[in-house]
């Protein structure tokens, strides 16, 4: 499999996650052609902002390989790592990460801070931009309904 099939399975996470009112972003890692960990963002339905794709992605990925190190995973995001993500990446040992939409709010793969670049024990590749417009496209879509929505739902008239 190659990296857009593998960001294709991330994209269809996303999907099931904005389906649930969730931000659409899906996490999938890969031990050579085989999936091992799967996530999306479930943060609004779980109630809690650890809640992110890559992390729920990692959890399942320890649990189908049996231990913490990923050494020989690589790791496929809808939208770039936030920090706190970033971290949980090095804390595994993932030796590579691939990601399709830029986060210029939280992105730490290059777009707010480079976090792999400092001084930390582990420095996974990074590939950006894997069906990028794709994964962009999903986002925008979502928040752009999101705001129509609320729009449609607000009873107050509309200013002169």
């Amino acid at each position: 499999m190659t990296d857009a099939d593998f960001m294709e399975l991330a994209l269809s996470l996303a999907a099931e996650a904005a389906a649930e009112g969730e931000v659409p972003v899906g996490c999938v890692i890969a031990l050579g052609d085989r999936v091992v960990g799967t996530g999306r963002n479930r943060r609004e339905s779980d109630k809690n902002a650890l809640a992110h794709a890559e992390l729920e992605a990692i959890a399942a990925a320890c649990r189908t390989l049996g231990g913490w190190r990923l050494w020989q995973c690589t790791l496929y995001v809808t939208l770039e790592p936030c920090p706190m993500c970033a971290g949980a990446i090095i804390n595994a040992r993932i030796p590579r990460v691939v990601y399709g939409a830029d986060d210029p709010k939280a992105g730490s793969c290059g777009s707010v801070i480079r976090l792999f670049d400092l001084p930390y024990n582990h420095k996974p590749e990074v590939v950006s931009g894997v069906c990028g417009d794709r994964c962009a496209a999903q986002l925008s879509d979502f928040f752009r309904d999101l705001r129509q929505r609320k729009r449609d739902a607000d009873p107050s008239p509309a200013a002169p």
